[in-house]
């Protein structure tokens, strides 16, 4: 099931200001050469990225899950008048991270992207923080595991962004056997952070869903 109707969802998108000739560049060469294209962030998804950066501010981001590098290059478009900031992204597919390091080099902003390949857990606990905004859009059956191992290390008034909470709909409807454990984790996982008196959080009906967090 789709969120939004499709002559809806292309309607934002046409009211929304397009994105940069290099983001347009990666979007074509993702949905022509990588599988599964839909896990693209989207001309409207990445703007919006791109404004939680430009009101937060922050000077360290750690995104988890690359994929092509449309989120990261999208945040990093903000953060030009912020001094010192970097992303720091994790991906564990290397032909996805090979696409990505490309596009962030075209795009000048290698000294800005950090792509760190592996599992992110491993990458996160080598990293002390704090983080001032985190982007989580990896596996589904790994986010309360990301979650937990971010959390401790946001900064004080950082922001925790987990974007498909919504699943095409299907967490709001009633469990079932033919569920798939992405499924099953994303209901577990919404249930947990809700209930999670560390964080205050709103879940957002923006493409896929986002879920917004910060410290209480």
């Amino acid at each position: 099931m789709n969120l939004v109707a499709d002559e809806v969802e292309a309607y934002a998108t046409a009211h929304t200001t397009p994105p940069a000739e290099h983001l347009r560049a990666l979007a074509q060469e993702t949905r022509e050469t990588l599988s599964s294209p839909g896990m693209l962030t989207g001309d409207v998804e990445g703007r919006f990225l791109e404004f939680l950066v430009f009101l937060a501010r922050p000077r360290l981001v750690l995104e988890i899950g690359t994929f092509s590098g449309y989120s990261a290059l999208s945040m990093a478009a903000a953060m030009d008048s912020i001094a010192d900031a970097r992303i720091i992204s994790c991906e564990l597919s290397d032909a996805h991270a090979d696409v990505a390091e490309r596009h962030i080099a075209a795009a000048g902003m290698a000294g800005r992207i950090e792509v760190r390949r592996g599992p992110a857990l491993a990458t996160i606990d080598g990293l002390d923080g704090p983080f001032d905004l985190v982007f989580i859009d990896a596996d589904k059956t790994g986010y309360l595991d990301y979650y937990e191992a971010v959390l401790p290390k946001l900064s004080r008034d950082g922001l925790i962004v987990v974007d498909n909470v919504l699943w095409s709909g299907r967490v709001a409807l009633p469990p079932s056997a033919e569920d798939s454990d992405s499924t099953a984790a994303l209901r577990t996982f919404n249930d947990h952070v809700t209930a999670d008196e560390r964080v205050v959080n709103v879940m957002l009906t923006v493409r896929d869903g986002i879920t917004l967090a910060r410290r209480a």
